[in-house]
């Protein structure tokens, strides 16, 4: 039971966060579920806001991004009803708030990615994009979208 594993790594599946503007947090599509950008945001709060490089440190940065991918599985498991129906994550764009001269984005982007690989094992295991912006929505530190394939 993949809940049961994000329990014993010490987190909950939240409810699915609202959207901030026009659109829904998470499609599915066939097998395929893309998801939004979420924040990393707890109990409806912006807990990591600010630019990496600047306000923030690399390892507030991971953890941002961690908890960017807790509220991508939240939306993933609104659209598929749970997330035992995940078959694999096949793809991570990891968005990340970056002050002049930070270069470390990967670095950053690796707190969704190894969050996804504890979690699902193998099936963790996918492709990844991580680009730094000059800005983020609310001035967050991360924002992270996923794709996850379903079981058929």
């Amino acid at each position: 039971m993949i809940e049961e594993k994000v329990t014993e790594l010490g987190f909950t599946i939240p409810e699915a966060p609202k959207p901030l503007a026009a659109y829904i947090p998470a499609i599915k599509d066939g097998s395929l579920v893309y998801t939004a950008g979420q924040l990393p945001s707890a109990s409806g709060q912006l807990k990591y806001k600010g630019k990496l490089g600047k306000e923030l440190t690399e390892e507030e940065g991971r953890k941002a991004a961690e908890l960017c991918a807790l509220n991508c599985l939240s939306v993933v498991k609104a659209v598929a009803g749970s997330l035992d129906n995940v078959e694999r994550i096949l793809k991570v764009t990891a968005f990340v708030n970056s002050a002049p001269g930070f270069t470390d984005q990967p670095k950053v982007a690796n707190g969704a990615s190894e969050f996804f690989v504890k979690v699902f094992g193998e099936a963790g295991k996918h492709v990844r994009s991580a680009v730094g912006v000059s800005e983020l929505p609310l001035d967050a530190a991360v924002e992270v979208e996923i794709i996850a394939k379903l079981k058929s």
